[in-house]
């Protein structure tokens, strides 16, 4: 059954988190360069795996003190010249940049500038300089170290950090973010420290986590969901040695930053005499989980997120985004928490409506109440948009075979599709039934009522049979619904855009 209840304090995160970060920007002298991890918006892994914590949680913490807050956003001249792109939303990195700096100023937060790393003469990362001036957004270019993060005489000297840019930033607590990991942000952090110190300024650096959770054991599924969410990225949870060494006690952080902290407190040394830091778990900001109110229903939340990680890794696998190494990964994890792909109750469901319609792409949506509805595919409609359909249906009280679109909308529909924009499938994706949908609700109360139950949607599970276009996707993500796909495509062409 689709749980409804809440087992983390959303409030309490915030205050704690605020807390914190106000404490380390006093002890610090009144600066703090502060690495945020994960994502800044719609942190829906974190909601997931800790029900009540709210996707926008961190962005409304720094909303709270925006007049303090200053947005640095760091993007790598590798991934500009590689287009690298962002899975969930499918646009490259530097397309991101633009994005967030509108989502951040939209609600009020100050972007300060853009930071090019690893620059080292990069056509592209050139030209996406040249547009960000054209903008009217200040840039400033970091350029890679020989021998970065290991040498550190190098690294701290007028060759290394000091060949960077000063970025001038004026305000108590500087944001640094990204698109995605791999950009740069701890060296940025790292080189400002630096230059700081030159002009005789006391500024600090900390690390805005959420996962793994530090003060949760090794194994609980919270952290195991994490590493099942980034083995792509082979990051492993470890216990802290510096930490249980310092202080006596158990902390849970993961491999790069335990690997890295000699290093790192090399480096504190070298810029400030001495470090603040006794382990990497000390660098963290992260009160997440002294905010969990209810461990039993986390624990099945992150359960259900590991399952869900397998079939995203399966697919990754099979798109080409992705690599057996991570499929193997996500597989031991399961076997560490207790979970199995059978757990997952709208797999088994949609499957059989798939076999009951000859292998037909067929999917499955599990309700707030536990009840599960099926769509299959049709002359009409994809399987992922009869499935919707019959969701609201199934909500508002109407049987399953009442006609809520009415056919003289349909028809133009597939008709535009295949006569004017040269698209062979006439069937309607996701979005384009609940278009039509929403036309009829204009003029019809059945249709009206069906659409008032979309909100009901928000956090059931649902299983695809094939894996789904990325407007299909997009309007389960938009829709709030955790979708998982088997790794086939519908058909057999090489291409699927």
């Amino acid at each position: 059954m689709t749980s409804t209840k809440e087992g983390f304090d959303n409030d309490k995160y915030i205050k704690m988190q605020s807390e914190q970060i106000s404490r380390r920007i006093k002890d610090f002298g009144g600066k703090l360069y502060l690495e945020f991890g994960g994502k800044l918006f719609d942190d829906y892994h974190a909601s997931r795996v800790l029900p009540g914590f709210m996707p926008d949680s961190k962005l409304w913490m720094l909303k709270n003190i925006a007049s303090e807050v200053e947005i640095v956003i760091v993007i790598s001249a590798c991934d500009i010249e590689n287009s690298k792109k962002r899975r969930d939303f499918g646009i490259t990195y530097d397309n991101d940049v633009l994005r967030l700096t509108d989502a951040f100023r939209g609600i009020g937060l100050y972007v300060g500038s853009v930071v090019i790393t690893q620059f080292c003469g990069q056509p592209a990362a050139a030209k996406f300089k040249e547009l960000l001036f054209r903008l009217g957004i200040k840039v400033f270019i970091h350029y890679t170290i020989e021998g970065y993060p290991f040498n550190v005489s190098t690294i701290v000297s007028k060759n290394g950090f000091g060949k960077n840019e000063y970025i001038s930033a004026t305000r108590p607590l500087v944001v640094v973010t990204a698109p995605g990991p791999g950009s740069g942000k701890m060296a940025a952090c790292l080189s400002q420290l630096y230059h700081e110190n030159l002009r005789g300024v006391k500024a600090g650096y900390a690390k805005f986590e959420t996962f793994p959770v530090w003060n949760l054991p090794l194994k609980h599924p919270v952290n195991l969901a994490y590493e099942a969410a980034t083995a792509d990225l082979s990051d492993v949870n470890m216990i802290d040695p510096y930490h249980l060494d310092a202080y006596g006690k158990t902390a849970v952080n993961y491999n790069r930053d335990v690997e890295v902290f000699p290093v790192l407190n090399a480096i504190f040394d070298k810029i400030y005499g001495s470090s603040p830091y006794k382990s990497p778990t000390d660098m963290g900001v992260n009160m997440a989980g002294s905010c969990i109110t209810d461990d039993d229903i986390v624990c099945e939340a992150s359960r259900r997120e590991i399952v869900r990680r397998y079939f995203s890794s399966l697919c990754d696998y099979k798109s080409g985004k992705g690599t057996q190494d991570a499929v193997d990964k996500v597989e031991l994890i399961m076997k560490q928490a207790g979970v199995s792909p059978d757990d997952r109750s709208v797999v088994t469901a949609a499957v059989a409506r798939s076999d009951e319609t000859e292998g037909q792409p067929a999917m499955a949506i599990e309700l707030p109440d536990g009840n599960i509805v099926t769509g299959k595919t049709s002359a009409l409609l994809g399987a992922s948009s009869a499935a919707l359909l019959n969701a609201v249906k199934f909500l508002a009280g109407f049987d399953k075979a009442a006609h809520l679109i009415n056919p003289y909308v349909i028809e133009p529909i597939q008709s535009l599709k295949t006569g004017n924009l040269g698209n062979r499938n006439p069937r309607l994706h996701s979005d384009e039934v609940l278009i039509a949908l929403a036309i009829c609700a204009a003029d019809d109360e059945s249709a009206a009522l069906a659409m008032k139950q979309l909100k009901l949607l928000r956090g059931c599970e649902a299983h695809s049979t094939v894996m789904l276009s990325q407007a299909d996707e997009e309007t389960f993500r938009r829709l709030g619904i955790n979708l998982t796909c088997e790794p086939q495509y519908q058909t057999s062409k090489l291409f699927h855009g």
